[in-house]
């Protein structure tokens, strides 16, 4: 069960900044858990409206929706967000949205498939957050798992892209990153910014 804490912060930075895609998609995201479907809905739709580039807000979306036995609305959204996965070569969400779509008896929509398998070469990485075959990074970025995982599944253009996005999830939520509770939240958005969830 999601923590109402939680749910107020993210409800008061979506209020306070209604254009905050990451405000609006945590909300919804904590409503989900918190088995509030419907109220997650609304939450999910806006961020769609500021961002429809993001993926993962599809996906939850589409949940949100069949928890409330709105079928034919979550397989609109989830043939919408699969196409915005595959664009953008967000690997986990596209095959997430494609089981779901297979499991609720739907069509898949048919894929441009031209991207051909390429060798990883010395110094490259399969990177699972863009799909593409790319520069991996020098060392591990962090002295654990995770920091091995990164290093072994994503690439330096992601990496670069996530710290920008971690420094943003530090700033808007206001996190102490002395707290353990506020690592394990950094940790939850990076793992998802990174399809390593």
């Amino acid at each position: 069960m999601a923590d109402n804490t939680r749910i107020e912060q993210f409800r008061k930075m979506a209020t306070d900044d209604p254009g905050n895609a990451l405000g609006h998609f945590s909300l919804g995201r904590e409503l989900l858990n918190a088995g509030r479907a419907d109220e997650a809905v609304g939450s999910f739709e806006r961020v769609i409206e500021i961002d429809p580039n993001l993926s993962r807000a599809y996906h939850l979306l589409g949940t949100a929706l069949l928890k409330l036995d709105r079928r034919d609305a979550a397989v609109e959204r989830l043939t919408a967000g699969l196409k915005v996965a595959h664009s953008r070569g967000d690997v986990l969400p596209k095959n997430e949205m494609t089981g779901m779509l297979k499991d609720l008896g739907a069509p898949v929509p048919e894929l441009s498939t031209q991207r051909q398998a390429a060798e990883v070469g010395e110094g490259q990485v399969l990177c699972k957050r863009c799909g593409r075959v790319a520069s991996k990074l020098p060392r591990q970025p962090m002295r654990n798992d995770f920091g091995k995982e990164v290093y072994e599944n994503i690439c330096a253009d992601c990496w670069r892209e996530a710290i920008g996005h971690g420094t943003k999830v530090i700033n808007e939520l206001r996190l102490p990153m002395n707290d353990p509770q506020a690592s394990k939240m950094w940790d939850q958005h990076i793992r998802e910014f990174l399809n390593l969830v």
